[in-house]
């Protein structure tokens, strides 16, 4: 839906801009910010030429990026049974027996959501009682965080997982669960549509840019092909990394041609370990509520250093799905076998990326900044997992405290983009940045501002965009923005010392929306490189006066 009009001005309302913290107005010239100013100057310079857009107090602050998303399966997410409320076995089971008593044919029936460790009794229901309440069908409910899924027999014995690793119950994961995702995967016409569903919901959200996860276990190359061969000029701009290890320049060259679709480099979801949840992160000390284990590692330190050297030496990023602090060592080795083999610089200048890194200690953080390396950290996870009581203190006890170290990565050096690993989590950025304000360990709490660049330009700059600008609002850069309906603006910081003299007009700080109240930001526009993708049906236009 493009702007009749090169030029629209903004005005009557407020701009998150470096330019200038008191922006009131904003005029866009094809696709480019080309000024921001006061409401008294939007009045010299109003004209006929252009769309006026009257904001009625509303802010226009950059477009989000997420940092690390599934695109088909946050579609899969919205268009399948949502368990995310469930907290027993039996209430799993009557919601999948509900949902399968009004599914037509023989469709897959498809869940994501349920937690087990918020249940009074983590019992998972059998693999005979979920296929009476799937009816016999082919079922696939993924856990909160999709590294292990509940799969009906029909499912398994489809996808030959009976009896292969990772198979246990009506539970799989590893090799299974990969094997009942592929017998499971929607056609090519439900998958374009899927990926629509998505980025509509992405947009309607105040996204401009989506970071694609794709990976041979997750949703296959000829999926990636899809979404990346598909007309992305009406949503928000797309970006994709593949997940698969090589050994060489060579190979990893291969791999990129046969592909046959732009990727930023061999990394993202690469696992070097699993999930907490799973208890399939890689950690030094065992799980307290499960002593024999200690996670899984999915690379050796072999493996790590040699994709390393490869995608240095062609020149592309490469990284990995790190969770434990176990994990994280090992991809720390990785690096050094890497910077051995071409050059500490090559390395640097490749720009890898870890994604998640949720156990860092303060030596860890600092080699990680020496190397050069960008976190893609997820907020909602302590959100969601980390306090008393939950997840992490369940799975790890003391140990819970530090985890997802925002601050520490911060202090360290290390750039921060910040995603919400959807379908895990929603795409929620107010959120999300919500999150990183009210972090569980107040030791590791940022400010509002911190999170809202982690979230916006960290993430344009940690896929290299081709322009520098994009992720402000300052004359020259992209116009990728939206704009929020917001109950108040302040300065919002971990230390309320700082928040006192931040609000100072003096200390000339752009104010954000005040997340400590019961309603977020409502989206009303978004708009990417001066086309809209999305307008809400309250957001109104009048003409030029």
């Amino acid at each position: 839906m493009p702007h009749e009009r090169p030029l629209t001005l903004y005005r009557n309302g407020s701009v998150y801009s470096a330019a200038d913290p008191f922006a009131s107005a904003m005029l866009v010239d094809s696709g480019t910010v080309a000024w921001v100013g006061s409401e008294q100057a939007a009045t010299s310079i109003a004209d006929s030429r252009m769309e006026v857009v009257d904001l009625d107090g509303a802010l226009i602050a950059p477009g989000f990026i997420d940092s690390h998303v599934h695109i088909t399966e946050t579609g899969l997410r919205l268009a399948s049974l949502d368990l995310a409320s469930v907290r027993s076995a039996t209430e799993l089971l009557d919601a999948v027996a509900r949902a399968a008593a009004g599914l037509p044919g023989d469709g897959v029936l498809r869940g994501f959501g349920w937690d087990e460790s918020s249940w009074a009794d983590p019992t998972l229901p059998g693999p005979e009682e979920l296929g009476r309440a799937a009816g016999g069908r082919r079922a696939i409910l993924n856990r909160a965080d999709v590294h292990s899924a509940l799969v009906s027999p029909a499912l398994a014995d489809a996808a030959g997982a009976a009896g292969s690793a990772g198979h246990d119950g009506a539970r799989a994961a590893g090799d299974a669960l990969y094997a009942a995702r592929e017998a499971s995967r929607p056609s090519e016409r439900e998958t374009q549509v899927l990926q629509s569903q998505a980025m509509e919901h992405a947009a309607s959200r105040g996204y401009v840019g989506l970071v694609e996860q794709a990976a041979p276990g997750i949703s296959g190359a000829d999926d990636l092909r899809l979404l990346m061969r598909r007309d992305l000029s009406a949503g928000p701009e797309v970006v994709a990394y593949w997940g698969q290890a090589v050994s060489s320049p060579q190979e990893a060259q291969k791999v990129l041609d046969d592909l046959g679709v732009p990727v930023r480099g061999l990394a993202g979801d690469l696992n070097i370990d699993g999930s907490i949840g799973s208890r399939t992160a890689l950690l030094t000390e065992p799980y307290v509520d499960a002593p024999d284990t200690r996670g899984r590692a999915f690379l050796t330190v072999e493996q790590a250093g040699a994709h390393l050297a490869a995608v240095s030496a062609v020149g592309i990023q490469g990284g990995f799905h790190v969770i434990g602090d176990a994990g994280l060592q090992l991809a720390l080795d990785g690096l050094r076998i890497a910077s051995e083999a071409v050059g500490a610089s090559a390395v640097r200048a490749a720009g890898h990326r870890l994604e998640h890194v949720e156990m860092a200690s303060e030596a860890a953080a600092a080699a990680l900044a020496q190397y050069g390396v960008t976190v893609s950290a997820q907020p909602l996870f302590d959100a969601v997992w980390g306090g008393t009581g939950g997840l992490y203190e369940q799975r790890l006890g003391h140990r819970r405290a530090g985890m997802n170290p925002f601050l520490r990565f911060h202090s360290a050096g290390v750039p921060l983009a910040f995603g919400s690993d959807s379908p895990v989590c929603a795409l929620s950025p107010w959120e999300s940045i919500r999150a990183c304000l009210q972090h569980s360990d107040p030791d590791q709490r940022i400010s509002a501002r911190a999170a809202f660049l982690g979230h916006t330009r960290a993430g344009w700059r940690a896929v290299k965009h081709r322009n520098p600008l994009m992720g402000q609002l300052v004359p020259g850069a992209p116009a990728s923005f939206a704009v929020w309906r917001v109950d108040e603006l302040m300065v919002q910081v971990a230390d309320e010392r700082v928040q006192a003299w931040s609000t100072d007009p003096r200390a000339r700080t752009p104010l954000l929306p005040a997340l400590d109240t019961e309603g977020l930001p409502e989206c009303l526009q978004t708009v990417h490189e001066g086309r809209e993708i999305f307008r809400s049906e309250s957001f109104g236009r009048q003409p030029a006066r």
